[in-house]
């Protein structure tokens, strides 16, 4: 059987995302109700890290180690991923002491290229173009608080980043629509639309995508390494900030969500995060129990 990675949510069928969200909800009310539950003693996650994170980290660590597991923190800065060695042959060799993979980074062809010499199975953490575990938690959170996301309405208020792109695989695989509002320049690259037009509409304005919207979710204006486009693109991100008003022409039950960090008073307005709609600190707390439930879906198919 060929070894299953988890680089992209197509990688895996809409069944096996949806066993994975009921998995998550499970395990959340095992872990709640301090239920010891460690089918993984001795087994060893890598973290590779060349991106900084505070959630990603910090939910990959603990699910590993509420498993019975451990895992290990690896930075550029202190390995040889750092000075050059190929990943190629990083990847041989790491994976070949470990027994699963999580890579945050830039660019994406470095999961694929690591995933291509693995031993063991990789989940994508984060790169330039996708973000699928954050993806899993906040199909876990709307299940949640709202039952299936299916035929419902997602808006994408702001940047057509490595998120959005996720929603856009998202919305084919779990059967919504997703109306995506960005400012000239700033929208999804062509590549990540294409065969998506069924399920994925751009919007003129922020107020156009958030009309009778089931979700509104949203995103920093300037993502990590793009510190330097700050000013530019607070200037062009000015009308498409989530506020009180932008959530008023939603459904009056419209939930909304933000990856995190967020910058009060830019992408959201300074109470956004406290409005009764937001879930966006279950949707923080939910990674780790997204991300537990697919580790040990991969951990699992990988063994038979």
């Amino acid at each position: 059987m060929a070894l299953r990675h988890f680089l992209t949510l197509g990688d895996l069928t809409p069944v096996e995302l949806n066993q994975i969200l009921k998995r998550a909800i499970e395990l959340k009310q095992l872990q709640h109700r301090q239920i010891t539950f460690q089918p993984f003693v001795g087994k060893v996650m890598g973290m590779i890290f060349e991106k900084s994170s505070t959630r990603t980290r910090v939910s990959f660590e603990a699910g590993m180690s509420q498993f019975g597991g451990s895992a290990i923190f690896l930075s550029s800065r202190d390995s040889q991923l750092g000075r050059g060695e190929p990943i190629e042959d990083s990847a041989r060799v790491i994976s070949s002491m470990l027994d699963i993979v999580m890579i945050r980074t830039f660019g994406h062809d470095i999961v694929q290229r690591f995933a291509a010499y693995s031993k063991v199975p990789v989940i994508n953490a984060l790169t330039d173009d996708h973000h699928p575990c954050q993806l899993l938690a906040d199909m876990q959170t709307y299940l949640e608080h709202r039952g299936s996301i299916q035929g419902k309405t997602v808006a994408w208020i702001g940047d057509g980043n490595n998120m959005c792109n996720s929603y856009i695989e998202a919305a084919q695989l779990w059967g919504f629509k997703l109306k995506i509002a960005a400012p000239v320049g700033y929208t999804p690259e062509q590549r990540f639309l294409d065969g998506f037009e069924d399920c994925v509409e751009l919007c003129a304005t922020a107020k156009d995508a958030a009309k009778d919207a089931d979700l509104i979710v949203t995103d920093v204006w300037a993502s990590m390494g793009q510190e330097q486009e700050q000013k530019i693109r607070e200037k062009a991100f000015a009308d498409y900030q989530v506020n009180e008003a932008l959530m008023a022409v939603a459904h009056p039950d419209c939930l909304f969500m933000h990856c995190l960090p967020a910058h009060r008073g830019e992408e959201i307005s300074e109470n956004m995060l406290d409005h009764p709609n937001s879930v966006v600190f279950d949707e923080a707390e939910n990674r780790l129990h997204a991300q537990k439930a697919l580790v040990e879906f991969l951990l699992n198919e990988n063994s038979k």
